[in-house]
């Protein structure tokens, strides 16, 4: 199930919250947690069937481990906390793992010794390295001290919460257990309700209207990759993929924070403008924020020493990025992407260490720029498919006047549709900005909405599913 579906927006979602605030104005505030919880259970369990026993697994396992970490306080339990917490984090990683990267550990294999594998055709479910993380990080923070023993239904909370639970944002236990735990928190706010709404329908709007018809344009130009692309083809095709990648995600986050704000829950901004980034340390400032957080505080922070040159901060990128290219992919370009969005940070850094600031007329669109290149590399099936897009991209002669009109006939939807998307994004606020510096519960601020969510309910029998979930 996603939110962009009949399902979801006509009989999950007013269901779900009819129930949650009603068990809550009786003062069943357990039995409301447990009504969400168990909604959030089916929710997941509508896109993983199959995983969904091994997610409810995993879920308690971590609970019972973090538990024994909160409890094991005080260095006479070093040993056993160290312990512990291997066992927890190696068991997250193996799950991730088998799921993930099983037939990439058997392809390369194959490679390096010749030998005959048997591919296992793993379907990856869906979610799994956003609540591996948020997992892995309740574990780490209880070894630290840092978690105090939860109330099993606001724990369970914090990790299947369904609007942050497939893609994201990816949430900190400190940051939303209170939430849940706030009295005022269980009252239907109607102002909190209409914000909500608000910004789902940005979200709603962003995904439907602009990202789900430039990915199946972009997406159908990349599964026919040849020798002989056309050079007006392959920078279209790349810049919309970029442009329809941020729609999709930051759409996403848009619905999911909505959605928490419908439930008085405050979920994170995930993204602020990545396109406007004057370089590329700056742009990982802007773009998947959480996620960024989280390989900040459990990556970078672990392997960064200040004053020691093996473990500095351009050895803690390099490291940090790597290990963010693997998680979104099990395949090499992917570990080549994050290598590259690495050393374009620390070249950002190091020009900032020496006072050499890119002005703004020329960053943002030479940060673009790579941004594009760097998609290519991501979206590409393999180096092969990626090196003839790259080679396309400065094939001249294929350029002519004939060709460009003919596109121009056979595209100008999209061509639209890509510089109005390349326009909001550079010249528009965020949808946290507008909300709020413009956003008051009125009459005006409903019709904007419900216009949104009345073209986005008229086009949802044309699903396209969020990019993201593949990851």
């Amino acid at each position: 199930m996603i939110f962009s579906t009949y399902q979801f927006v006509l009989i999950f979602l007013p269901i779900t919250f009819c129930g949650y605030f009603m068990l809550n104005h009786f003062k069943m505030h357990a039995c409301a947690k447990l009504w969400l919880v168990l909604a959030s259970f089916y929710f997941y369990a509508q896109g993983s069937p199959d995983f969904f026993p091994f997610f409810l697994g995993s879920v308690v396992g971590n609970y019972v481990v973090g538990t024994a970490l909160s409890g094991l306080q005080g260095e006479r339990h070093g040993i056993e906390r160290k312990i512990i917490l291997a066992v927890g984090v190696l068991a997250n990683c193996a799950l991730l793992g088998y799921y993930k990267y099983t037939d990439f550990f058997l392809m390369n294999y194959h490679r390096l010794t010749g030998a005959e594998v048997v591919y296992k055709h793993i379907i990856l479910p869906i979610g799994i390295s956003f609540f591996t993380f948020q997992l892995i990080a309740f574990l780490v923070d209880s070894y630290r001290g840092e978690t105090k023993t939860y109330d099993v239904l606001d724990y369970l909370l914090f990790i299947t919460f369904f609007p942050q639970l497939i893609v994201g944002p990816i949430i900190h236990h400190a940051e939303v257990v209170p939430q849940f735990e706030n009295e005022e928190n269980r009252k239907l706010n109607w102002d909190h309700v209409s914000r909500g709404l608000f910004i789902f329908a940005i979200g709603c709007a962003k995904k439907m209207l602009v990202a789900d018809p430039l990915t199946t344009d972009a997406q159908g130009f990349y599964d026919h990759i040849h020798s002989n692309l056309p050079m007006l083809q392959s920078w279209f095709h790349s810049i919309e993929y970029t442009v329809s990648y941020y729609f999709d995600l930051s759409g996403y986050a848009d619905m999911a924070i909505g959605l928490g704000c419908m439930f008085n829950i405050e979920i994170p901004q995930n993204f602020n403008s990545p396109y406007k980034a004057k370089d590329f340390q700056e742009y990982w400032q802007r773009w998947h924020m959480t996620l960024s957080r989280f390989l900040g505080a459990y990556i970078f922070r672990n392997v960064y020493r200040k004053g020691n040159k093996y473990r500095n901060y351009y050895v803690a990128t390099m490291v940090t990025f790597f290990v963010s290219g693997f998680w979104h992919g099990a395949g090499w370009t992917f570990v080549a992407w994050g290598i590259i969005n690495g050393t374009l940070v620390c070249i950002a850094s190091y020009r900032k260490r020496k006072g050499k600031n890119t002005p703004a007329w020329l960053g943002v669109p030479l940060t673009f720029l790579f941004a594009v290149l760097t998609r290519i590399l991501f979206v590409s099936v393999n180096f092969r498919q990626s090196w003839k897009v790259f080679r396309s991209l400065v094939a001249i002669s294929t350029l002519n006047m004939a060709d460009f009109t003919a596109f121009w006939t056979e595209n100008w939807y999209n061509i639209v549709l890509t510089f109005v998307g390349l326009g909001i994004c550079w010249f528009f606020p965020t949808t946290k900005k507008i909300t709020e510096e413009h956003f008051k519960p009125s009459v005006k601020w409903l019709c904007y909405a419900g216009v949104l969510l009345v073209v986005c309910i008229c086009n949802m029998d044309k699903v396209v599913q969020f990019l993201y979930f593949q990851f």
